[in-house]
């Protein structure tokens, strides 16, 4: 997901948007839910009991768990695993961790594959039941149990939970008033995220404080061993790299293969993290602007200066005189920059920008928000698929302290308008929403280290709108063991667009073979 207003900081929805975007119809828009040479020989088969671990007493009960799965359709099975509420006080309160698996469909079993398809907030179990084959190839269903968890917060596992579905409507939708900015607007916002925050504490409760990243990354280590893997086979969609990546520094010598794709860094702040992802986007709106004005029918016109410009005008055209859409609701500038990005992940799904822009031209906005439903999981009775909203909130409050320096909020505020002049003046004041959270962040950002794991693949796009290819070289200095693979191209993660790359990481978890320098992937 990635920052469309200041109620809610910076998003990285991750390889669902890529799937989603890919896939976009816009007659009923919705989303799908959707490391190294160490040898995976002599894992226990599928359905064996879990093997023992050499951890303090207290942790045993919950790495020597046995999962107790049961079929829960198309092939799939389902189980759900106890993890400590707080690791530091495992002998207190507990609560469910929800998975999925689909078991090796050949009879050369090379252990289990997690995977993880970003957020935070992503359902897992959606992702993999949703599209098993656009999560990880065919051949390596052939050897690998493929499981997808819910991290704690999110989905089926036990879940963070905000607000009913008509006070989710008004969160992610209502207009905010007032000049973006100005006294009126920021004191509004305030408000909006301090209500929001409140609706979590009262029905999340005490998981509202402890479902950070880190807590994620030890429930997994946990997981792991509940299934019988001595090492972690693991594969990270963009905040699914964010936890590989701290899985690598806490637990390195459980490292098995690992693979990290549109990387987030663990050294940036929310700030770096938004920047960033200002300049990804509005290089691929610049991107698409140059494609769409070489062909037809572009509701643009000039250059791409110009016709960039265009869109600043609209934007801010929606925000004085919004367009009502069939169902009453009114679009402003936030609905539609949510409507913008979506397609913006997908080289593919440009067609379908090109098509929203013109009808928002001609005062219409019913596609515009089948994209912004689909990209926040609203289905068209007003209902929502899952709470990723409001678990990505949590989960990014927990990981990133927020800025409330009025000077420092100036400097930054000036920041992005200069790296993101189309984007970056709606995404000022981005720290709002967790400046208003009910529960401190509990996390610092710092770098992150594998010594004593095997060989790494940290995989980046050169143009990634979302996670910034700078973000996959800081992380492939970070982790000194680990080999970077560059794709050169467009959109958001690389497995599911690139040959090249979807070769290199087949390959590397079949036979745990690494390249020995960056194959720059043009194809």
């Amino acid at each position: 997901m990635t920052a469309l207003s200041s109620k809610r900081g910076q998003r990285t929805l991750g390889i669902v948007a890529v799937a989603a975007a890919a896939a976009l119809v816009l007659t009923g828009c919705s989303t799908w839910f959707g490391s190294g040479t160490g040898s995976a020989t002599g894992q226990p088969a599928a359905g064996s009991s879990p093997t023992g671990e050499d951890v303090a007493a207290n942790l045993k009960p919950f790495y020597d768990q046995t999962l107790s799965w049961s079929d829960c359709g198309g092939g799939f099975q389902c189980a759900k695993a106890t993890m400590p509420l707080d690791w530091a006080k495992p002998g207190s309160d507990t609560i469910s961790i929800a998975l999925i698996k689909q078991p090796a469909k050949g009879s050369t079993r090379l252990g289990t594959l997690f995977v993880n398809p970003g957020g935070p907030g992503v359902s897992a179990i959606d992702f993999v039941k949703g599209n098993v084959d656009f999560a990880v190839d065919p051949s390596l269903q052939q050897q690998y149990d493929i499981v997808g968890f819910d991290p704690r917060g999110v989905g089926a596992s036990t879940a963070v939970s905000c607000v009913t579905a008509k006070q989710m409507d008004s969160y992610l939708y209502d207009i905010t008033p007032g000049a973006h900015g100005s006294a009126e607007w920021i004191a509004a916002a305030t408000a909006t995220a301090k209500a929001f925050g409140a609706g979590c504490a009262s029905g999340t409760g005490a998981l509202l404080g402890r479902i950070d990243t880190e807590s994620t990354v030890r429930d997994l280590d946990a997981l792991r061993a509940a299934v019988g893997d001595a090492g972690l086979n693991y594969l990270g969609y963009s905040y699914g790299t964010f936890i590989g990546g701290e899985y690598a520094n806490l637990f390195p010598k459980k490292v098995n293969r690992l693979v990290l794709d549109g990387v987030v860094d663990p050294t940036s702040t929310g700030f770096d993290s938004t920047i960033g992802q200002a300049k990804g986007f509005e290089g691929a709106l610049r991107a698409y602007l140059a494609d769409c004005l070489a062909g037809s029918n572009c509701p643009f016109s000039g250059t791409v200066d110009t016709a960039a410009a265009q869109v600043t005008t609209l934007l801010k055209a929606v925000d004085t005189s919004p367009i009502r859409a069939a169902d009453g609701r009114q679009l402003g500038s936030s609905s539609l920059l949510t409507a913008i990005f979506y397609p913006l992940y997908a080289k593919s799904s440009w067609p379908y920008l090109s098509q929203m822009i013109a009808e928002v031209k001609q005062g219409k906005a019913d596609i515009a928000f089948q994209l912004a439903d689909a990209y926040n999981g609203r289905n068209s009775d007003g209902t929502y698929q899952n709470n990723q909203t409001e678990a990505f909130t949590a989960i990014n409050c927990l990981d990133y302290p927020a800025v409330t320096d009025a000077a420092t909020i100036a400097k930054q505020n000036s920041e992005l308008v200069a790296a993101s002049p189309t984007f970056g003046p709606w995404w000022t004041y981005g720290d709002i929403g967790c400046a208003a959270w009910p529960v401190p962040a509990t996390r610092t950002p710092a770098p992150i280290s594998d010594v004593g794991a095997p060989t790494i693949l940290v995989v980046g796009t050169t143009d990634d709108p979302a996670t910034p290819y700078t973000d996959a070289q800081s992380v492939a200095k970070q982790l000194t063991g680990s080999q970077l693979i560059t794709y050169v191209g467009e959109g958001h993660t690389a497995y599911g667009t690139s040959s090249c790359v979807h070769k290199i990481v087949d390959d590397y978890f079949l036979t745990g073979t690494a390249p020995t320098s960056d194959p720059r992937c043009t194809t």
